[in-house]
C-alpha cells in the first residue's frame, strides 16, 4: 500500500515537473522596430507644395515573372503603397489618393456632404527595374572548421514625374539598395539563418526611400521646378 502511494506521488511529482518545464520553455517578447524614413522626414519646410498623384507602379524586373506566378503584380502594388507613404513623409508635396475613391465616396455620402476632389497637376509613375536575390556560402576544411551563409537582396527603382497638361516627363530619378543577412558556424557552434522572406520587402522599401530622397534633393537644388 505504501509502495502504491509512493508511486502515485512520484507520478504526480513527475507530471508537475514536466508541466513546469514546458511552461518554462514558452517565452513571449515584443519590441519596436524602427521603420525606414526619408531624409526630410520631420524637417521644416515653408516652400510651395504641389498636388501630386501616384500613377502606375509596376514590376519591370525579371523577379516574380515566371510561368507559375500570379497575374496580380504584387510587387508593383507594394511599391506603390510604399511610394505614397514616403512622398507624404517628405512634407514637400500634397499627395492625393485615387485608389480608394469608391470607399471615400461612400463615406462622404454617409456624412451627407458633397465631395470636392482636387486635381493633381503632376503624376508620378515608377517601376522596379532590377530585382534579385542570391545565397552565397563558404566552407573551411569541408565545413569541419566552419561554414557561413549570406543572403543578399538587391533592388533598383525608377521614378518619373509627368506634367498632366502635356504628358511630358519633366524629371526622373532612380534609387537602389541592397540588404544582406549573414550567419556563420565554427566547429558546429554559431547561428544558422533560414530563408528570410522579409529581405524582399526591406530592400524594396530602401530603394524607394533613396529614390524619394533624390527627388527631394532635386527639388531643393532647383533642378526640379514644379508649379504649385
Amino acid at each position: 500500500m505504501l509502495t502504491r502511494s509512493l508511486t502515485r506521488s512520484l507520478r504526480c511529482l513527475a507530471a508537475s515537473f514536466l508541466a513546469l518545464t514546458l511552461a518554462a520553455c514558452v517565452n513571449e517578447s515584443h519590441r519596436v522596430v524602427e521603420s525606414e524614413k526619408v531624409a526630410s522626414y520631420g524637417t521644416s519646410y515653408s516652400g510651395p507644395k504641389t498636388t501630386m498623384v501616384v500613377s502606375n507602379f509596376q514590376n519591370r524586373s525579371n523577379y516574380m515573372q515566371g510561368l507559375f506566378t500570379s497575374n496580380t503584380d504584387q510587387m508593383g502594388i507594394q511599391a506603390k503603397t510604399i511610394l505614397k507613404t514616403h512622398l507624404q513623409q517628405t512634407n514637400r508635396f500634397k499627395v492625393v489618393d485615387r485608389d480608394n475613391l469608391v470607399e471615400i465616396q461612400e463615406e462622404a455620402k454617409l456624412l451627407g456632404i458633397k465631395q470636392e476632389l482636387k486635381g493633381a497637376r503632376y503624376a508620378i509613375g515608377g517601376a522596379v527595374t532590377e530585382f534579385g536575390r542570391k545565397v552565397t556560402g563558404d566552407k573551411q576544411l569541408f565545413g569541419i572548421a566552419g561554414s557561413g551563409k549570406k543572403q543578399t537582396a538587391y533592388a533598383k527603382v525608377s521614378l518619373n514625374i509627368i506634367d498632366v497638361l502635356s504628358s511630358e516627363i519633366i524629371y526622373s530619378v532612380q534609387g537602389a539598395g541592397e540588404y544582406a543577412l549573414s550567419s556563420r558556424q565554427v566547429a558546429g557552434f554559431g547561428g544558422s539563418a533560414g530563408y528570410d522572406a522579409t529581405l524582399t520587402s526591406k530592400v524594396l522599401n530602401f530603394a524607394i526611400t533613396e529614390a524619394v530622397n533624390n527627388l527631394v534633393r532635386g527639388l531643393e537644388s532647383g533642378q526640379l521646378t514644379i508649379t504649385p
